[in-house]
This record gives C-alpha cells, structure tokens and sequence, in this order.
C-alpha cells in the first residue's frame, strides 16, 4: 500500500526486453535499506524490486503490465515518480494508493493560472464513472484531488510545489498517465450495481 506521497523522482537509465521488461532506475533512496523483493510505486506502478545497487534498483515487468499501463513509454532519461511502500506508523499524507493502475489515462490540456498549472485529462470510458469532483485519484503515483468532471474529462490543479516534487513539472499535452480510480468510489459504485 501507498499514500500517493511522492518521496523522490527517479530515473530510468536502462531497459532490457528479456522474457519480461527489466528496467533499472536510479534513485536518491538509501538503496542499503532496500530489500530484494520490495514494493515500490514507479509513475504509481507496484513494482517488485529483482536487484540493487549503490544508487540504483531493477525491478521486471510483466507483459501484462506493461499492456495496461504507460510503461511502454519508458526509455532510458525518463524521469518517474517514486514512493515507497507505507510502514505501520507513517503518516497517510495523501489517500491509499494500491499501486495496481486501472488504466491509462490522456493529457487534452495544459494552462498555467498564476503559479499552478491546470491539466485536463480524458479518462478511459470505462473509469470515468469513478471519478468525481473533490474526490481522489491517483495519476502516476500522486494522490490528487479532482477539480471538475466533464463526461470523461476531468481537471487537476498542481500547486507549485507538487511540480517541483514529482514530474507533474514536465506535464505535456498528449501524455500518457496511470490512472488509479479511488478503491471507495470502485466499492460505492459496486454496492450500486447490486442494489
């Protein structure tokens, strides 16, 4: 589990296509306190930590995760957005994040208002039945509130510090980004469908 907190933004400095995608990414964690076999949300992806190193960690990606997911686009310079899984005890500064991406959503604007940027986003027709105003969704990785939602646009506003702490900085229209649906509006709307 994770929060959607953002605690460093690494880079991709190799992929290999072997059976499944082995990519290496290097980090400003303390890679020591790393265990083989750890989860860590990569752009808000649950990866399986499969090696380390001094700065640096690999993790492998199924074919299937690949599929569902931007990972596809991850060549090495590609910066992304890390976070650690939740210990008992830390603080839940965003919402629970399962890691496990619904599906990719699309970058359709991008407008400066003031110092914060505005993204609208068009959603999978299938997820935007999830997504509501002033509820949370996960866009790689970071716990965001939705502004507004229009069919399946909806809007996010990222506050200056959120651009510089994450990727959300480098944000571009045309981009492609996980989407992970708030697990309560996936269980509300369940509840509805058996009423």
């Amino acid at each position: 589990m994770f929060t959607g907190i953002i605690t460093d933004i690494g880079t991709v400095t190799e992929t290999d296509q072997q059976g499944d995608l082995r990519v290496r990414i290097k980090t400003s964690y303390e890679t020591a306190s790393i265990d083989i076999g750890a989860s860590i949300a990569s752009d808000g992806v649950c990866l399986t930590v499969v090696a380390l190193g001094a700065d640096w960690y690999d993790v492998q990606i199924s074919a299937e995760t690949v599929e569902k997911t931007n990972l596809s686009t991850w060549v090495p310079g590609k910066r992304v957005n890390l976070e650690r899984a939740l210990k008992v005890g830390d603080e839940l500064g965003g919402h629970i994040v399962s890691g496990h991406v619904d599906g990719v959503a699309e970058v359709v604007s991008v407008t400066d208002e003031g110092d914060s940027t505005r993204v609208q986003l068009r959603a999978p027709d299938d997820l935007a039945r999830f997504i509501a105003p002033k509820g949370s969704v996960a866009l790689n990785g970071t716990s965001l509130t939705v502004n507004e939602v229009q069919g399946a646009v909806f809007g996010i506003n990222f506050i200056p510090h959120t651009k510089e702490v994450t990727t959300w900085g480098d944000v571009a229209v045309g981009d492609a980004v996980n989407l992970e649906i708030d697990t309560l509006a996936r269980y509300v709307a369940r509840l509805n469908e058996m009423a």
